[in-house]
């Protein structure tokens, strides 16, 4: 995987189809331009990577913290006064932010499921990006704050768009964006922004989150990287909307040969999961 490592990224494949990608920008991981460009294309070069990869598991390298949020030098640019007129500047400012989010959302984008396991401290920009991740698992250790009412703003890149989409709970997730108060792994569990509190710190929430990708990962990547893509089409559209845009997905996914492996398994009451092809096998 050392085409896709990059100066803040460290990437690693502890288990077969499984990667491992930890934040390592020094000394909290605060994203600069520069980490955020090199974080969005690392999930766009992973959408059509051709190893045969099944999971993403997205950590941090350091053992206190997993993002700090935004890089503070950054935020005092993006908003330093200039002789241009407030027009022109808005147009630069919103192209700015539209990058941001570009990045942020690249979990999103990709079709492989991708697994948060965050620790130490979570704050700002590390919401964000997190929550645009498929699964969140949470040490024990944790304590998140959306942060971004603190710095003169509103939270633009993410948190306020997924937040109540992930949680029914819109009154704590209100008052949680509205006071940036810090907020425990076991208060985040209840909000519904994780699905799973690990006891203990990095390396506890990292084994958890690896041996769910792994599970994953042992499954159909035509039947997963579909759930992935319905879901979200789930999310932004009608029930109707979503049941005819399956059919015409599964129209083309049901005549996969993993369909046949894996009911042949059923039958054969196996305990061995099925060796299925990669979703791009090479020609």
């Amino acid at each position: 995987m050392a085409s896709l490592e990059s100066k803040y990224i460290k990437i690693s494949s502890p288990a077969p189809h499984v990667l491992l990608l930890e934040l390592n920008r020094q000394p909290v991981n605060a994203f600069s331009t520069e980490f955020l460009k090199e974080y969005g294309c690392t999930f766009d070069a992973l959408s059509r990577h051709p190893d045969d990869i099944r999971a993403v598991v997205l950590s941090s390298a350091f053992p206190n913290v997993f993002s700090a949020g935004i890089d503070f030098q950054g935020l005092m640019k993006l908003g330093a006064g200039d002789v241009m007129d407030p027009a022109r500047r808005a147009f630069l400012i919103r192209d700015d932010i539209l990058d941001i989010q570009h990045a942020v959302a690249a979990p999103e984008r990709c079709p492989i499921p991708v697994i948060a396991a965050v620790h130490g401290i979570v704050i700002g920009l590390g919401i964000d990006i997190i929550s645009a991740c498929d699964v969140r698992y949470a040490a024990s250790d944790v304590k998140f704050s959306i942060k971004e009412v603190d710095m003169g703003l509103a939270a633009d890149a993410g948190t306020l768009a997924y937040l109540q989409k992930i949680t029914g709970n819109h009154s704590l997730a209100r008052e949680l964006a509205y006071t940036a108060r810090t907020f425990s792994s076991d208060e985040a569990e209840k909000l519904g922004l994780v699905s799973r509190v690990v006891q203990g710190g990095r390396d506890a929430v990292v084994a958890a989150a690896l041996q769910l990708a792994k599970d994953i990962a042992s499954k159909s990547p035509v039947a997963v990287t579909g759930t992935k893509r319905l879901l979200l089409h789930a999310r932004d559209h009608s029930v109707a909307e979503n049941l005819h845009y399956t059919a015409i997905w599964n129209s083309a996914a049901l005549q996969a040969t993993d369909l046949q492996q894996s009911v042949k398994a059923g039958m054969a009451k196996s305990k061995e999961s099925p060796k299925f092809l990669s979703l791009r096998p090479k020609l």
